[in-house]
């Protein structure tokens, strides 16, 4: 087998990495990049501003890095037939029936007709289930306000309340677009982390630990830090555009990822390693199998891992997919080729808190970035594209 990597090359990847870090850009990041077998894992910066350096097993809040991870304990349950692709989810969560659709996204929130069908399991997989983020800041719309009001509205911070108090909220506000016509970015994972809970009969994190981070020896993810893991925990910063500056957002001394959430929320809620991910993206590239263990059928995992919309659903998706990308199940899919890292077929996702994390069947390769500098918007910072040039120009053959 020849190698995976040129190592000058990858001698490149770590000097542009290394100049976002002296630039400013990013306190820190740990970056892997994994292909035929060899893998190779770079740790520069601080895990905080004056604080300690990186480490390999440094703890990242993975945020968007987390659906598809719920949408692959989600395929669990289907294929043991404990959920149905499209069967209403009416039945398991009841504050989601009988919906009421907005006639237009300006209109007041009373102004509504009946939705044509159901929600089903398929529609959250696909974030075609007529909830999630309206993209204009600040909130201009009526259900903006009223998500936001009610505390339910996707952004940068974790939801506060318990998962049943969710859904209570969520379901009294009435769908932006009917169910499967549109897609609408996030809360389709966080109804799922309350929907796999009710069908499993379990925490969603026990049932995350025991059906996925166990078998994968993912042991240093989920929705908390253990106290003996926090010297780990990265601080978490964002940019303040008034001083130009990274300021703390949520700080390792203190984080509130050192307690248990009042919300496991399947849309952005772990925290992870690159080696903890790796494991995950590794098990999609290997069709659902881990070792000796099949975790997910081949048929699920190329489902997850296909473009599940039709150009109607994809209508003001611009912002997140450009011309070349779409939506599989949890997943980002590339469609086309536009740079040198979108293989058609590669599928993964970036999370918000400044982490990405792809996987490339044709290349048989995965990528891993992560930083703890909130991205300021859908568009991949400067360090993420590097990095994936970096990644691609530093294949040997």
């Amino acid at each position: 087998m020849s190698p995976g990597f040129t190592a000058t090359r990858l001698a490149c990847l770590r000097e542009t990495l290394s100049r976002h870090v002296a630039g400013g850009d990013v306190p820190g990041l740990v970056a892997l990049v994994s292909r035929r077998g060899e893998t190779h894992v770079e740790a520069i910066g601080m895990q905080a501003v004056g604080g300690v350096p990186m480490k390999r097993d440094t703890i990242f809040r993975i945020s968007s890095m987390t659906k598809p991870i719920t949408a692959a304990a989600t395929m669990i349950l289907v294929e043991e037939c404990r959920l149905r692709l499209d069967e209403p989810v009416d039945r398991l969560l009841p504050e989601l029936a009988d919906r009421r659709v907005l006639r237009s996204l300006e209109g007041p929130l009373d102004d509504t007709l009946p939705a044509h069908r159901p929600i089903s399991v398929r529609d959250l997989l696909t974030f075609r289930s007529g909830h999630g983020a309206v993209m204009v800041w600040p909130a201009k719309y009526p259900i903006q306000k009223a998500a936001e009001a009610a505390g339910v509205a996707p952004g940068p911070d974790q939801l506060d309340i318990p998962p049943d108090e969710f859904m209570k909220r969520l379901g009294s506000l009435p769908l932006i677009h009917q169910p499967g016509e549109r897609w609408l970015y996030h809360t389709g994972s966080d109804v799922l982390g309350v929907l796999i809970a009710r069908a499993s009969g379990q925490d969603f994190g026990t049932f995350l630990e025991e059906r996925l981070f166990g078998p994968l020896g993912m042991k240093d993810t989920g929705f908390l830090v253990p106290a003996g893991k926090l010297d780990r925990l990265t601080s978490a910063y964002r940019m303040d555009f008034e001083t130009n500056s990274v300021v703390a957002f949520d700080d390792a001394g203190n984080s509130r990822w050192s307690r248990p959430p009042p919300f496991p929320a399947g849309g952005s809620g772990l925290v992870s390693t690159v080696d903890d991910y790796h494991a995950f993206c590794r098990m999609m590239l290997n069709k659902g199998r881990h070792g000796s263990q099949r975790l997910l059928s081949r048929p699920a995992v190329e489902l997850m891992t296909t473009d599940q919309l039709t150009p109607e659903n994809r209508i003001g998706t611009e912002l997140f997919f450009g011309d070349g990308a779409s939506w599989g199940m949890g997943n980002a899919v590339v469609t086309r080729r536009t740079s040198l890292s979108t293989t058609p077929g590669r599928f993964g996702w970036d999370g918000g808190y400044g982490t990405s994390g792809h996987s490339d069947p044709a290349e048989d390769m995965v990528g891993i970035l992560m930083t703890q500098r909130m991205m300021d918007s859908p568009q991949p910072p400067r360090v993420f594209t590097d990095f994936w040039t970096g990644a691609y120009s530093a294949i040997d053959s």
